[in-house]
């Protein structure tokens, strides 16, 4: 039987002697290209940037989404979606101890599995960041990096740096291919995008970290592109986490195969008349190629735009509707006073982006509740809030809530598009008196234009991790992870989470 060195010895065996792996693996001297592409541009981004090329700006909200991304797959791994897909892979695979999984002390897998299952567990409650356009851009990148992490020797470990570096080139690489179309900046109807823009930045991200050369890097990202995507049918399923985790899985497969020679189109970022690469996903797509941090052409999304953090477990969209029903909750509770009854209520008029996959009058799982303007905006009307709990499945079976649903309308405003940049929520509540009573919020606390605190932040994973870790191991986690910059490799990260 193979140990845990021999095994990590054979996962490493097609890269490491060609590229080196220790702390100084990121400084890689970039070979010239003949002519170049958006594809190759990419490739060369990928290769060549640096620590020094991230801002403390983008190093302390990059440093913010791992965290927070950290917390949501730990609470994650309580759930039943988590539960069915590592039982799958410890059934289905032969059992590779290298890589950690989420809550689950001594349980191991092979770095791609490990880099799924974790996947799985940081969207098995919608509850991970959001970005504009929209994705969730850590998810599916940061399980691939500490499967990485945990597979390399002990000797190999990467530089908290180093990881950081890898982190944000997969953020901005998910960043970048979105904005080449403005058919990404609403609400999606087609992929679900990070199983699009996920899978090539996780390829990114593992590419870096693995210091790949720049056809490499570029082949990795050609590779991810015939690995990606994924329906919107899926949405509000137990099926929607999966794509979070096989953006993760596929985007560092691509990567270790690129990293073995395997070749693909050298143009698969660029617009080719008559040929579909990228532009498969997005039809209006329109690709530039992207700047050198060298030459000082480049700076990251990341620094100009922050990252939305939810404070519920549910599709981002939610989060407009409860802020503004929660108001009406106050008034409501001045006005009557003591606990909502549906009684007081004639009419619920929700006034809300048109969107079809988050239009469920009656959710019937925790799932379609997640992606339910009238599930939130009920519950935030007779609670004052939606959490973590109003999920469970007592909470969805209260019939004041249903009396509630039975009475809600929704509207589209033509001046409310599907759009998280610019979508407002607005809550309007005619009770059986006459009364009229509303609500509206156009950024709720947690978007990038309002975001959370540091304190709210570590008070949410201090309760997401809390449920599956000590109070001692929660709190070195956000040690290590606030002095990631300063660690000289990343075993005091990886020790909290084994």
């Amino acid at each position: 039987m193979l140990s845990t060195v021999q095994k990590s010895t054979r996962y490493l065996s097609a890269f490491s002697a060609a590229r080196g792996l220790h702390k100084s693996a990121l400084d890689v001297v970039e070979r010239p290209a003949p002519e170049e592409t958006v594809t190759s541009s990419f490739g060369r981004f990928i290769q060549s940037v640096q620590p020094r090329h991230l801002s403390p700006t983008v190093l302390q909200r990059s440093k913010r989404m791992i965290l927070d991304s950290i917390g949501v797959g730990l609470l994650g791994s309580t759930t039943e979606v988590f539960e069915l897909a590592l039982q799958h892979c410890q059934h289905m695979y032969a059992s590779d101890d290298i890589s950690f999984i989420y809550g689950r002390q001594g349980v191991k897998l092979s770095p791609t599995l490990a880099a799924f299952v974790n996947g799985v567990a940081a969207h098995s409650m919608d509850f991970d960041d959001t970005w504009h356009p929209a994705t969730h851009p850590s998810g599916a990148v940061l399980p691939a990096l500490l499967a990485i992490s945990d597979m390399l020797h002990e000797n190999s470990k990467p530089s908290g740096l180093d990881f950081l570096t890898a982190f944000n080139v997969g953020i901005e690489i998910q960043g970048r291919l979105m904005r080449f179309s403005n058919e990404a900046h609403n609400i999606p109807k087609r992929f679900h995008p990070p199983s699009v823009v996920g899978t090539l930045g996780s390829a990114a991200a593992c590419a870096r970290l693995l210091s790949l050369d720049r056809n490499q890097c570029s082949n990795a990202l050609a590779i991810a592109a015939s690995l990606a995507g994924a329906p919107m049918a899926n949405a509000a399923t137990q099926s929607k986490p999966l794509h979070i985790g096989n953006a993760s899985r596929l985007g560092l497969e691509a990567a270790l195969l690129a990293s073995r020679g395997l070749e693909a189109s050298p143009l698969v970022l660029d617009a080719v008349p008559g040929v579909a690469g990228f532009s498969a996903f997005y039809e209006d797509y329109a690709p530039q190629p992207i700047g050198s941090p060298e030459k000082d052409e480049h700076s990251f999304l990341l620094e100009r735009q922050d990252i939305a953090f939810k404070r519920f477990p549910a599709h981002l969209g939610m989060h407009w509707i409860a802020d503004a029903a929660a108001v009406v909750h106050k008034n409501l509770v001045g006005l009557r006073g003591g606990s909502i009854s549906p009684n007081l209520v004639q009419d619920i008029l929700l006034r809300v982006p048109l969107s079809k996959y988050i239009n469920r009058p009656f959710p019937e799982t925790e799932h379609q509740a997640r992606h339910s303007f009238q599930f939130n905006a009920c519950t935030a009307l007779l609670d004052g809030e939606v959490t973590v709990q109003s999920f469970h499945p007592e909470a969805l079976q209260r019939p004041e809530l249903h009396a509630l649903l039975s009475r809600v309308r929704l509207e589209h405003p033509h001046d409310n598009p599907a759009n998280f940049n610019i979508m407002y929520g607005e809550v309007e509540v005619t009770l059986v008196s006459g009364d009229v009573l509303k609500g509206r919020c156009d950024t709720f606390y947690g978007h990038w234009r309002n975001p959370l605190s540091q304190e709210s932040l570590q008070k949410k994973f201090r309760n997401n991790s809390g449920t599956v870790l000590s109070n001692e191991r929660v709190e070195r986690l956000i040690e290590a992870v606030e002095g990631l910059d300063h660690l000289d490799d990343c075993k005091p990260l990886l020790a909290q989470l084994q």
